[in-house]
């Protein structure tokens, strides 16, 4: 199994998110909602679709937890004024406030992972690089994978 790059990665995912889990338990998200959260913390607001193409969710994904953010107080959805198919998400004052909660999670998640910044960052640009060139690259069965 741990030839095969997909488990590789697949490990590393469970990993990752179950590290993350009890701290986010804490401040009452799942890691999707977090990770809307932290979108929307770095980009201001955002469309549904801006929102999903960024998160890589589809909208039967994207749409159910941003209900349930709203219905914790944490986003509002508002419909466009100027074209009413679109809708808006932005940060509510209690979303913007749990940001600073969120934040005090970092150091100890990259403590976890027991790499040095250089070796983070090199992780980043090949996990970047393996997403866009599987994603862009159609013409070719998978190998090993």
């Amino acid at each position: 199994m741990d030839e095969f790059m997909c488990f590789v990665l697949y490990s590393a995912q469970r990993a990752m998110t179950s590290a993350y889990r009890p701290l986010l338990d804490k401040i009452g998200l799942t890691y999707p909602q977090y990770l809307v959260l932290v979108a929307l913390y770095e980009n201001g607001p955002s469309l549904v679709k801006t929102l999903g193409a960024k998160l890589h969710l589809d909208y039967g994904t994207l749409t159910p937890l941003l209900k349930r953010l709203e219905a914790n107080g944490l986003v509002a959805r508002r419909r466009r004024a100027d074209d009413e198919r679109l809708v808006e998400v932005s940060l509510t004052e209690e979303g913007v406030a749990l940001r600073r909660r969120a934040n005090d999670m970092v150091p100890s998640l990259d403590a976890a992972m027991g790499l040095t910044d250089e070796e983070i960052e090199q992780s980043k640009a090949l996990l970047r690089r393996l997403t866009v060139n599987i994603t862009t690259r159609t013409d070719e069965p998978p190998g090993r994978v």
